[in-house]
């Protein structure tokens, strides 16, 4: 990681979880603008590739969960995704809130302290383009020392790293993925941070990652008693779709230590 990452700071970072996603419909720039109120230090979210190749904030691989529309995303345009709506799922005064392209959310922060953590989740097509244009996104906005490029996919990751070496990487790792999976990716990936499940976290699993000189967040964490739990832990970011929480716990903590 480049020692000039606005990542590599030494208190605990508050990470929003597809935004205020308690409070606001996932990976929607409501739920980015709202995790920024409640005081996140930045936001978590997912992208995948467009028809045209554009990287559009979505975390599955169909738009059927979340939007207005069906099918995969990968069989739509940008222009086909912008007509959809992304917020009456989670509510009536969501709707018409549409699917931000990952351009409109550099647009939208790129001015401000917001970090960023991209989840590269090309795993249905783990060669394509998709790290290509995140990181001449990253670039254009110029937000290289802002964004964490995180993935389950060592392939997205290596890519990464080769084409933008200073930019800060994070392994994604869950429990249950298979021992040998794990252990590959771990193997093969270039990374700065371990990006861990919370189910993972334990005081070994903190003090390897910083043994071999990386940083350990845990991902996705929403109650006050386990985010206090962590922070003792000594893990370096919390990712929770309750940010206005984990805020509270964090800065209490700091306030007693």
């Amino acid at each position: 990681m480049d020692p000039l990452s606005e990542w590599n700071v030494s208190r605990v970072l508050v990470i929003g979880h597809r935004g205020a996603s308690l409070r606001a419909p996932e990976n929607t720039l409501a739920a980015f603008r709202l995790a920024a109120s409640l005081a996140a230090d930045g936001i978590e979210l997912d992208t995948k590739l467009t028809a045209d190749s554009e990287a559009i904030v979505m975390h599955d691989q169909t738009i059927d969960r979340t939007t207005s529309g069906k099918g995969w995303v990968r069989d739509h345009t940008l222009a086909d995704l912008k007509r959809l709506e992304a917020g009456s799922h989670f509510g009536p005064e969501f709707a018409g809130e549409p699917i931000p392209s990952l351009e409109e959310v550099f647009q939208e922060f790129a001015d401000s302290p917001m970090l960023i953590d991209v989840e590269v989740g090309n795993y249905a097509s783990p060669q394509d383009r998709l790290p290509d244009r995140v990181v001449e996104l990253v670039r254009q906005y110029g937000l290289d020392r802002r964004v964490l490029i995180s993935s389950f996919n060592p392939i997205a990751l290596r890519r990464t790293r080769n084409q933008a070496p200073g930019l800060a990487l994070a392994l994604l790792l869950m429990p249950r993925e298979p021992g040998w999976q794990r252990f590959l990716s771990s193997a093969l990936s270039p990374r700065d941070t371990d990006n861990l499940n919370d189910a993972m976290i334990r005081p070994e699993a903190v003090a390897r990652s910083h043994h071999a000189g990386r940083r350990c967040m845990a991902w996705t964490v929403n109650e006050a008693a386990r985010i206090h739990e962590l922070v003792l832990m000594g893990v370096d970011g919390i990712i929770t779709d309750a940010p206005d929480v984990a805020r509270q716990v964090v800065d209490g903590a700091a306030r007693k230590s």
